[in-house]
């Protein structure tokens, strides 16, 4: 086997024990994948949020173009129930923009705040690596002047490597015991700071829901004509289609 020189920037001696990187590589693990969660979540709730004020503005404007329809001139009975609808459908974004309000102060924007504090924490994780990075080249620097014959230079040098080692150690240790105690620590708070949130988001859809079965259940009983199943009211439909299609303008050539 041939000799490989031993370069400075790769001690011989492990600096780290190998369970103390691994704890630090599973912690560190959960953090980001916490962090790829959140961002995650932010932007789905913030998506969900925008569909459910799109879908009340176009139910808003369905009603609102039906009363334009000059069929609601010609028909008092279909104006009083695209009239119910309009109204219900008012009631509808009222209570969708409570709703979506809520959600924006007590689930979007505690979101937001706990993403914020990553960049802080990735930040520390790489001062952490730098340290460490400092520590290794400066403990294969003295653990290449230990290899030399002891004269007096070399005994002077390496003196003076073991005091350039000695504070970059104790940095690198003390950056990585506060990030091992703290990692832990950080990734347990999202159960007590997320409860809240995640009881409000419930609380918020049921106090929608629960209108909107009141709304429609008005409107139910404004629209509902005495006797008239919705498969009679298919097959009304189906007649009249078919009287259409029987006109000479529609016909096929």
């Amino acid at each position: 086997m041939s000799w490989i020189p031993f370069k400075i920037g790769q001690p011989k001696k492990q600096i780290i024990p190998k369970t103390v990187e691994r704890d630090f590589e599973r912690e560190y693990g959960k953090l980001q994948q916490l962090e790829d969660q959140t961002k995650r979540l932010q932007k789905d709730m913030k998506k969900s949020t925008d569909a459910d004020l799109a879908m009340s503005k176009s139910a808003m404007k369905i009603s609102s173009d039906l009363l334009s329809n000059p069929l609601c001139e010609q028909d008092q009975e279909f104006l009083n129930m695209v009239t119910a609808l309009d109204t219900a459908m008012k009631r509808v974004d009222a209570f969708n923009q409570e709703k979506v309000n809520q959600i924006q102060k007590t689930v979007i924007e505690p979101l937001k705040k706990f993403g914020s504090v990553f960049p802080s924490l990735n930040m520390a994780v790489k001062r952490r690596e730098q340290a460490l990075q400092d520590y290794r080249r400066l403990q294969a620097k003295v653990e290449k002047y230990e290899e030399k014959e002891k004269t007096g230079p070399v005994l002077a040098k390496l003196h003076q490597a073991r005091e350039e080692l000695r504070p970059v150690r104790d940095d690198f240790e003390a950056k990585n015991r506060q990030l091992l105690d703290e990692m832990p620590r950080f990734y347990s708070s999202r159960l007590s700071y997320f409860q809240p949130s995640f009881e409000s988001l419930i609380r918020a859809q049921v106090v929608y829901y629960s209108e909107m079965h009141k709304i429609f259940g008005d409107l139910t009983q404004q629209l509902d004509q005495p006797g008239h199943s919705d498969e009679q009211r298919e097959r009304e439909n189906e007649a009249r289609l078919s009287e259409l299609r029987a006109l000479s303008i529609v016909a096929d050539d």
